[in-house]
């Protein structure tokens, strides 16, 4: 797991997203606005969460998992040593601002969009804000379901119909889940991968948020021999914001920029530059300086030097090649309504624009990716009144997020699809998941020494309801994902239970009417009912053991971890009040 500290030299993140010459593992970077409960909060190291932070997972890899989930931690601060904004900023509660807003993000190696090469699906990942649409979906979870529930703000999402190519098209799109804000079920019924923000954010204006939104997305995929620590941002507008019905917070003007600028932090630098103009974008000519805000971004560098402005859709494969970029602008931007470059399109705050195309229907940018091909509603197309769905954060992915079983396919697409089987709405597919997990021993068999005789060969021994409590185990062994169930069948039914575990197991040891199965330092999860004589505990196992037990305790990939119930067992066969299930040893992987 890598770590970084507000303390930590800019070049940390060059160890985090340049190794040697290699495949590298995704690392996932994002923000959150101004507005969320998390703003403030204390990272992983104990530093406070502000909103120009740029934060990954608190997990292993970096990548959403399951929860529960720990805060997510600062990969590289908003201060020095960082992006070189404004360091007075140290967290504050949603509801009073910094100057240090990030709006859009990427580190400048977004997959390149090739002319007559289709835009496969899940390859924009992007999010909005909690005002988006909840409009009907033909395939769930999506903006629609999450926003229905409150929880769309804290979520990403990637188009689920592959595109043809850049340009407008008539044909409507959709979207699917892919990163969660918590990792919890939603209350829609799904489950998928989160980043440890809070989730649940009613779209009211003018008070602070309760829940977060994730405000500018980069996930790191590459394979790169040399070292990239440029950081390419920008910062936020001071215009009102009619839905919060609050004003921006102005922080690009604080730091001598406007909303529409891309800003660059490069190696070796204290303080941002200027990377791209927002008038080279197409910004800021509506109305002047800081009337546009640029929201989300893609971007890849072409590796020469400063900004080559794109002329042309595809200047980005020319000979020179530009670099390539495409962004959108936040609602409330005076460039929203205006005809684009490419087709004379009204521009609204869900589209993906390139800068205006040279020669053009006009003088604004082009709708590359309009808004409907996500699946986000338009004023356009009368699926959103009186605003557009806002995207809030974009990026071009070279590969799939989550790809268990190796099909190619985002596991989320694939789900939708029917192509693979998610039976317990955990958004991974069936066929990475054993239909049985772990290792059962210490079954209360005749070569057992049960209490009283009481044997129960394929569990533990017979209990008062003259069965015995057998413990399996679902969900998956992986310690990233913390999926794991462990489900006790068997048990006396309206009393509790309790989940014990340890590193060592032990020749069966007869107690009350069962079999203890474990020894040395044994640790035990809280209490829970056992209903009618089933209960299950998890997932989040990996997260609990980070609670209820000292670090000794706590489980960690590679470790054999060995499970058993306890319960109650009043007027059991051997006069005793308790009892056991059988054990069951699980190994943690990655």
């Amino acid at each position: 797991m890598y770590t970084f500290t507000s303390s930590s030299l800019f070049s940390a993140a060059v160890a985090l997203l340049a190794p040697a010459a290699s495949a590298q593992n995704p690392v996932y970077l994002f923000s959150i606005d101004w507005h969320g409960p998390t703003v403030g909060a204390p990272d992983s190291t104990g530093v406070a969460i502000t909103e120009g932070d740029i934060l990954m997972p608190t997990t292993t890899g970096n990548m959403p998992a399951l929860g529960p989930l720990s805060t997510p931690t600062i990969a590289i601060p908003h201060g020095p040593g960082g992006l070189g904004l404004f360091p007075g900023c140290v967290g504050h509660v949603g509801g009073t601002p910094c100057v240090v807003e990030l709006d859009a993000l990427s580190l400048g190696f977004d997959q390149v969009f090739i002319p007559g090469v289709v835009i496969r699906a899940g390859e924009i990942l992007f999010s909005v804000d909690e005002f988006a649409t909840p409009g009907p979906a033909p395939f769930n979870p999506a903006v629609s379901t999450e926003s229905t529930v409150f929880d769309g703000g804290a979520d990403a999402y990637v188009n689920l119909r592959p595109l043809p190519g850049l340009g407008f098209s008539p044909f409507p799109g959709f979207n699917i889940a892919v990163q969660d804000g918590d990792g919890l079920i939603s209350p829609s019924g799904y489950t998928y991968p989160g980043v440890g923000v809070i989730e649940g954010n009613p779209p009211v204006a003018g008070v602070p948020d309760a829940g977060d939104n994730v405000d500018a997305l980069d996930v790191v995929q590459f394979t790169s021999t040399g070292g990239i620590c440029d950081v390419y941002y920008s910062l936020d507008s001071g215009f009102v914001d009619i839905q919060e019905a609050s004003a921006n917070t102005g922080s690009a003007f604080f730091h001598g920029f406007v909303g529409g600028d891309i800003l660059q932090r490069q190696c070796g630098t204290i303080l941002p530059g200027l990377y791209a103009p927002a008038n080279a974008l197409g910004l800021d000519i509506a109305f002047g300086p800081d009337s546009d805000d640029l929201d989300a971004l893609i971007l890849h560098e072409n590796g020469v030097p400063g900004f080559q402005v794109p002329t042309q859709l595809w200047s980005w494969i020319a000979t020179p090649a530009t670099d390539m970029v495409l962004f959108s602008v936040r609602r409330g931007s005076a460039v929203i309504g205006m005809p684009d470059s490419i087709l004379g399109i009204p521009i609204e705050e869900g589209d993906l624009l390139v800068p205006p195309v040279v020669g053009g229907l006009s003088i604004f940018p082009g709708i590359a990716i309009p808004a409907e091909s996500l699946g986000l509603g338009t004023v356009r197309s009368g699926t959103a009144a009186p605003l557009g769905d806002d995207l809030n954060a974009a990026d071009a992915l070279t590969g799939p997020l989550f790809d268990c079983d190796g099909d190619g396919m985002e596991d989320a697409i694939a789900i939708a699809f029917g192509l693979a089987l998610d039976t317990n709405l955990d958004g991974i597919p069936d066929a990475c998941q054993s239909t049985t997990i772990g290792t059962p021993f210490c079954l209360c068999t005749t070569a057992a020494p049960a209490p009283c005789g009481n044997v129960f060969p394929t569990g533990g021994c017979l209990n008062a309801s003259a069965t015995g409590a057998v413990l399996s185990g679902s969900g998956s062994t992986s310690w990233s994902a913390d999926n794991l169930v462990l489900t006790t069948t068997g048990m006396n039914p309206a009393t509790f239970a309790l989940t014990i575990r340890s590193l060592n197991p032990n020749t069966p040891v007869p107690i009350q009417n069962g079999l203890l199965c474990l020894q040395n330092t044994i640790y035990r999860f809280p209490p829970y009912p056992t209903g009618t004589g089933t209960a299950s505990y998890g997932p989040g196992i990996v997260f609990s053991s980070t609670i209820f037990a000292p670090p000794a305790g706590w489980i960690f990939s590679g470790q054999t971890w060995n499970f058993q119930t306890w319960y109650r067992d009043i007027g059991g066969p051997c006069g005793g009040f308790a009892n056991f299930s059988n054990a069951l040893a699980v190994t943690f992987t990655p």
